[in-house]
């Protein structure tokens, strides 16, 4: 209690306080600096590194410490960076209510602490370079004094001099040679200092420096020892308070010293509550860009708030930046649940932004500036073609710190849980209803100190690589549930006919992400759901479509346009007088020759042989389109392949659709499976009158068009 006795009332359960800021502070009833760090250091049980209790471990400096050097050397290290955290944070957000802050105070020889932290030495290096410029410029000024006086002794004996106009001309004068000045040392070696915390924490070093500074690569064997020495070899050499001050500064940093007198006359603070709103900052400066988003999806109509949103790549293809997406923070103990409210939550936000999309592109007439400018560089989530919906790529992002190191990996929390899916349908992922949550830990450490440095090249590598590994680790996720195809129409067929026809097998299992062809060919994704129970239903779903589209295996996102057959879907037409042989099938004999008829693409009609005469139904070789259908509404349709059909024998039964078995001689035609036909709406009253039905009919295409 006495440690946090000056942040106010406390909240206290069980002998145990509660305290609910995160930063640094001094305290003048134990005359030290308290460090409040963040929650995720604990695990559900409270215990710190998931082995000590907080009151076991909170004198660092106490010889009993639990601690083992590499954790105090953590823990030092986090206070840095939740301080710059914090001081970015206010920078940000200046009328923040949640910052509590009070001038960090300065070196000096009055009211003297004895500080333990790595993070009072660079505040008070910071607060010296502050503080202290024109005792720099006192400095300088008397170092360059006389810097660039001639040497005329030394010029005139060691060159040459030209004549010109009768007077001596040097080109290489000799200038005055100059003493080590250590005064001139010691500034560029905390001018160094300077910039490597400015590099390394992101403080600032607006200082205008005359020096040139020891490079990082010397610099590294400074921090290993080399600065500590030198620092030594001239300790004597300095007499003004100044700048002994500012050599036991430098000397402290490389020593990384727990003694350095610090002034604490003034009272210093710099603490925030709720640092789950830090934290929200944190993630949302470093992923999400919400200048680009609307405002409504953001401050949703239902007065949710969305925590982070931004825009990239579909999961269902490589076009740019063309889909939202949402993102949620967790400010967690470790390994904290989600809890089943967060879920929910984030299952609302994906149906505001779907019915935001709907309503955006409800009304199409619409063609105002306004109206443009809304609808600029957004797509539809809806394809009207196939009533399916594009995927929203939907996650929540915690912070852990299960080891000691820093590391710039997400990791991606695997949930085989249902309580991560929303849906009202099985196997239908391209829904509006079906909707997914991924769940990701990154390195806390790591993302407070890319926040701090305030280094925006790093912060664009690092958004654009965890952007881009969200996006894999989702489809990876969808790809293990999934079996996803590519499918094209097959020449001359129309398939919103098709799609229209078997609407309800086909909704939700069919989106067309793929932009179309140079010549009009379009593309369509198709995703099955991989389970036991799905499988004769997947199954039949594919005998369906595969008459008229080909269709090939492949990932979410890829591009297998290449293996699928090519055409151009406007440059070949069929005439009406183009003579169609149907054949008629029913029950499961109507399943069975189609699947061989994809088999083998061979079609044999059973010829009567009467003595010795053939007798050949007039104009069946003229025959270009093939359909085999039922007495219902079921139907293939085929593009007759070849010079004309063939006369073989019979005993050749079970290699080809027949019309009737045991024929004596067949007319085989033969049909590419690949090239299906959609004719629309086919009159077929004719051919299915009475028992005459079952036999072959040759029909012109404009008597069966109507």
């Amino acid at each position: 209690m006495k440690v946090v006795s000056e942040l106010g009332p406390t909240i206290g359960m069980k002998g145990k306080v509660s305290v609910g800021y995160v930063g640094y502070y001094y305290n003048v009833a134990i005359k030290d600096c308290v460090f409040i760090l963040p929650k995720v250091l604990m695990n559900e049980n409270g215990m710190v590194f998931g082995n000590y209790t907080p009151e076991s471990i909170i004198h660092l400096e106490d010889p009993n410490n639990l601690l083992e050097d590499k954790e105090r050397r953590f823990i030092y290290e986090l206070a840095v960076w939740i301080y710059r955290a914090i001081s970015v944070y206010k920078e940000r957000h200046e009328d923040s209510k949640i910052v509590l802050y009070e001038r960090i105070s300065q070196i000096g020889r009055s009211q003297r602490r004895l500080s333990n932290t790595y993070l009072d030495i660079l505040l008070s290096l910071e607060e010296f370079n502050k503080d202290n410029q024109d005792f720099f410029f006192f400095i300088i000024k008397n170092i360059h004094s006389g810097h660039n006086k001639i040497n005329w002794t030394r010029t005139i004996s060691h060159s040459q001099a030209i004549m010109q106009n009768g007077a001596p001309i040097y080109l290489n004068p000799v200038n005055k040679k100059r003493q080590v000045n250590f005064d001139e040392e010691l500034m560029v070696i905390f001018f160094s200092i300077l910039n490597y915390i400015h590099k390394e924490y992101g403080f600032p070093f607006d200082t205008e420096c005359h020096y040139e500074l020891i490079n990082d690569s010397q610099f590294r064997s400074y921090l290993k020892g080399m600065g500590k020495a030198r620092l030594q070899e001239i300790k004597y050499k300095y007499f003004s308070d100044k700048a002994l001050e500012l050599w036991e500064l430098c000397y402290a940093f490389f020593n990384e010293a727990r003694q350095i007198v610090v002034n604490t006359k003034q009272k210093e603070y710099l603490l925030v509550k709720s640092f789950e709103i830090v934290f929200e900052d944190i993630i949302d400066e470093l992923l999400g860009n919400k200048q680009d988003i609307p405002s409504e999806l953001v401050e949703q109509l239902d007065g949710k708030r969305v925590d982070h949103m931004f825009r990239y790549r579909a999961l269902t293809e490589n076009s740019k930046d063309n889909v939202y997406y949402i993102g949620d923070s967790k400010y967690y103990k470790r390994d904290t649940p989600i809890g089943k409210e967060a879920l929910y939550k984030q299952f609302t936000y994906a149906r505001n932004v779907v019915q935001w999309n709907l309503d955006l592109f409800l009304d199409d007439t619409k063609v105002d500036e306004q109206e443009k400018e809304r609808k600029k560089g957004i797509n539809k989530i809806r394809d009207e073609k196939t009533e399916g919906y594009n995927i929203i790529p939907n996650f929540f992002i915690s912070a852990q710190q299960k080891d000691l190191k820093m590391h710039s990996e997400i990791t991606w929390i695997d949930r085989e849980n249902k309580e991560f899916s929303s849906f009202q349908f099985n196997n239908r992922l391209f829904d509006r209803d079906t909707l997914l949550v991924a769940h990701y830990d990154v390195n806390f450490l790591y993302v407070v100190s890319l926040y701090g440095r305030k280094n925006e090249g790093m912060k664009a590598v690092w958004r654009e690589n965890v952007k881009s590994q969200f996006r894999r680790e989702i489809q990876s996720m969808l790809d293990s549930r999934f079996q996803f195809h590519m499918m094209t129409p097959r020449e001359h067929v129309d398939e919103t006919d098709i799609l229209q026809h078997n609407f309800k097998d086909v909704l939700g299992k069919i989106f067309r992400p793929y932009p179309d062809s140079e010549s009009g060919q379009r593309y369509y994704s198709l995703a099955l759901e991989k389970s036991e129970s799905q499988v004769e239903e997947n199954k039949r779903i594919k005998g369906l479509l595969r008459p008229y589209f080909d269709i090939v295996e492949c990932n979410i996102g890829e591009d297998k346009r290449d293996e699928l057959i090519k055409y151009a879907p406007d440059g070949v037409t069929y005439s009406s007088d183009d003579m169609v042989l149907l054949i008629t099938k029913e029950g499961i004999n109507f399943d069975k020759a189609i699947e061989k008829l994809n088999d083998t693409g061979m079609v044999g009609i059973a010829l009567q042989m009467e003595g010795a005469v053939l007798r050949l139904v007039e104009g069946f070789t003229k025959a270009k389109y093939l359909v085999i259908h039922n007495k219902g509404d079921k139907r293939y349709a085929y593009r007759i392949v070849g010079t004309g059909p063939k006369l073989i024998p019979g005993g050749h039964d079970d290699e080809m659709v027949v019309t009737k078995k045991g024929g004596d001689l067949y007319l085989v035609y033969f049909v590419d499976p690949r090239q299906t036909v959609s004719f629309g709406e086919l009159d077929l009253s004719e051919v299915k009158k009475g028992g005459e039905g079952y036999m072959p009919h040759l029909l012109p295409l404009s008597k069966l068009k109507g």
